[in-house]
C-alpha cells in the first residue's frame, strides 16, 4: 500500500478514537506517538515557498525493572505527505529548508540501571543539560537528536546532583546521512540553595573526523523565584580550535520575569561573543530552536556574535495557551557592515481537544538587518498518544 494512503488511514483512526491507551504486559509498557505538522516557508530571496506536510509516528518499549535494570527501545519514521521543501539531505533544493526529512531509524535503544541516587544508561539516548542551551534534544523537529553515550547522574543529597556523559555518536535531526561521530565529554554538577539553584559545567566537545576541532565550554548558571519574580544569570567561556587557529569567546544570559494579573512577562538579554569578529560563540549540541527566534535565523552564530534582546508576554484563553515573544538582534562585536542582525516576532497558541488531542499554530517572522532576508514561518499541527 502507498505510504501516503498509510498515513490517511492512521490519521482518520486518530481522529475517530480509535487509538486505545498504553499497552501494559508482564514485560513492560508499550507507547506509540503521532505527530502531523504543516510548516510554510516564504524568504525574500529566490526560493521557492516552502510547505511540508510531515508525520512522525514514533513507538518505544520499556521493559520491567529487575534489581533496578532495564532495557528501552523506541523506533521513530517521518515521512512527507507534501514535500515541496529543501529537506537538507539533496531533496526539493528549489525550495526553502525545512529541516524535516524523511528517515525510518532507532532513535533510542539502551540499558538502564536506576536506583533512588543513581541513575545509569549505556547505550543510544536522549540527553539534556538544564535549558537545553548546550544539550538538549531538538524535540520539536520531526527527527529529535539523540547520543550513542554512557551517561550517569548521581543525587549525592537533596540539594547536590552530579551528572556526566561520554558520547561517540550525535545522532542529529537531518537523518543517518548526517550523523557524527565525536569525543564529547558532558560534566554537569547542580546545588540548591535557598535563593535557587547554581549549576557549573564543562562541555569538551570534538568531531572524530582526524582533524584539530576541539570546541570546549565552561560555565556556571544560577536561577530561582522569589515570591511571583523569577531570575537567571548565566556566565560561559568558550576555547575553539579550528586546525592550527584557536579562538576565545565568552556568554551571558541575564533574565527576569514575573506576573501581572493574569499575564506573565518575560524580559531578558542574552550575549553569544565573538572573538574579533572571527567566530562565534557556538552550542552544536543544543535545542537551537527554542532560542534566538523560531524562525531558526541563528543556528549558526554569526562571526560577529549575537545579541538578543527579547520580551515575552503570555497567558490563557478558551482553555489553551498562548504567548508573543519580541527579539531585537545586533552584533556582539560589530563590524564596518555588520551591526543589525535585525528584528523577529514569535506567536503560538496550543489548546487540546475533548482533552485529548493536542492542537497549535505558531507563527515566526524575521526582518532583516545587515545580513539574511526577511523570513516568515507558519506551523499547524495535531496528534495523539496512546
Amino acid at each position: 500500500m502507498n505510504k501516503k494512503i498509510i498515513a490517511i488511514s492512521v490519521i482518520a483512526a486518530v481522529s475517530t478514537g480509535t487509538a486505545t491507551a498504553a499497552i501494559e504486559t508482564d514485560l513492560g509498557t508499550a507507547s506509540v506517538d503521532f505527530r502531523l505538522r504543516y510548516e510554510g516557508v516564504s524568504q525574500d530571496n529566490t526560493l521557492e515557498d516552502a510547505s511540508a506536510l510531515t508525520l512522525r509516528t514514533k513507538a518505544n518499549f520499556k521493559t520491567i525493572s529487575k534489581q533496578g535494570f532495564y532495557g528501552f527501545v523506541e523506533l521513530e519514521n517521518s515521512f512527507a505527505l507534501l514535500d515541496d521543501y529543501n529537506d537538507t539531505n539533496g531533496n526539493g533544493g528549489e525550495f526553502s529548508v525545512v529541516a524535516d526529512p524523511e528517515t525510518t531509524e532507532i532513535d533510542q535503544a539502551f540499558i538502564g540501571f536506576k536506583t533512588d541516587k543513581l541513575d545509569i544508561k549505556l547505550g543510544r539516548q536522549v540527553i539534556t543539560m538544564d535549558s537545553h542551551r548546550f544539550v538538549g534534544h531538538v524535540g520539536w523537529r520531526q527527527d529529535k537528536q539523540t547520543f550513542d553515550a554512557v551517561s550517569a547522574s548521581f543525587n549525592a543529597s537533596e540539594k547536590l546532583k552530579l551528572s556526566y556523559a561520554y558520547i561517540s555518536k550525535r545522532n542529529r535531526i537531518f537523518a543517518e546521512e548526517k550523523d557524527l561521530d565525536s569525543n564529547d565529554h558532558l560534566l554537569n554538577a547542580s546545588y540548591k540553595t535557598e535563593f535557587g539553584q547554581l549549576t557549573g559545567y564543562g562541555y569538551l566537545l570534538e568531531v572524530d573526523n582526524d582533524t584539530n576541532n576541539a570546541l570546549n565550554t565552561f560555565g556556571a548558571r544560577f536561577e530561582g523565584k522569589a515570591s511571583e519574580v523569577s531570575y537567571t544569570v548565566e556566565l560561559a567561556t568558550q576555547t575553539a580550535e579550528a586546525g592550527e587557529l584557536e579562538y576565545d569567546t565568552t556568554y551571558m544570559l541575564i533574565e527576569g520575569g514575573t506576573k501581572l494579573g493574569s499575564v506573565n512577562v518575560k524580559a531578558g538579554f542574552e550575549s553569544l561573543g565573538s572573538d574579533d569578529g572571527n567566530m562565534g560563540f557556538s552550542t552544536p549540541l543544543a535545542t537551537l530552536h527554542k532560542f534566538n527566534g523560531w524562525s531558526d535565523q541563528f543556528l549558526g552564530t554569526p562571526s560577529v556574535g549575537l545579541n538578543d534582546i527579547y520580551a515575552t508576554v503570555s497567558g490563557s484563553a478558551s482553555s489553551g495557551k498562548w504567548a508573543i515573544t519580541l527579539h531585537s538582534y545586533s552584533a556582539a562585536e560589530a563590524s564596518d557592515s555588520i551591526d543589525d542582525l535585525g528584528s523577529e516576532i514569535n506567536a503560538i497558541y496550543t489548546t487540546k481537544i475533548a482533552n485529548k488531542f493536542p492542537i497549535g499554530i505558531k507563527y515566526a517572522s524575521y526582518s532583516a538587518g545587515d545580513i539574511k532576508v526577511d523570513t516568515s514561518k507558519l506551523w499547524v499541527w495535531t496528534g495523539y498518544t496512546f
